[in-house]
């Protein structure tokens, strides 16, 4: 499956992050990319309907929160884990962004 970033604010967070972090972010999406969306826990959890958490822990705990767009895979929302549930404010975003994409 391809992968897309839904915006560059995206990939400048990834870029802003600790080399080791960046490396781990890459290896995780290179399992994505291979085993879409049967790829599970550890690595990936669902997290609504249509919206999907990836999961790269380390020193820091990065969330990537995604979704499947016909037969790409769209990064839409990235940050980093402070606490122990998903920010609600975090989940909505990603919802808009959704939202908004062309599913033609």
């Amino acid at each position: 499956m391809e992968i897309r970033f839904y915006d560059h604010r995206l990939e400048d967070f990834i870029s802003g992050l600790d080399k080791p972090t960046i490396a781990k972010i890459l290896r995780t999406l290179d399992l994505l990319e291979r085993f879409g969306n049967q790829l599970g826990m550890h690595h990936s959890k669902k997290i609504s309907t249509d919206l999907f958490e990836l999961r790269v822990r380390g020193k820091r705990e990065v969330r990537i929160i995604y979704c499947f767009c016909n037969s790409t895979i769209v990064l839409l929302y990235g940050f980093i884990k402070k606490t122990q549930k998903t920010p609600g404010r975090f989940i909505l975003l990603a919802k808009k962004r959704y939202h908004s994409l062309d599913r033609i």
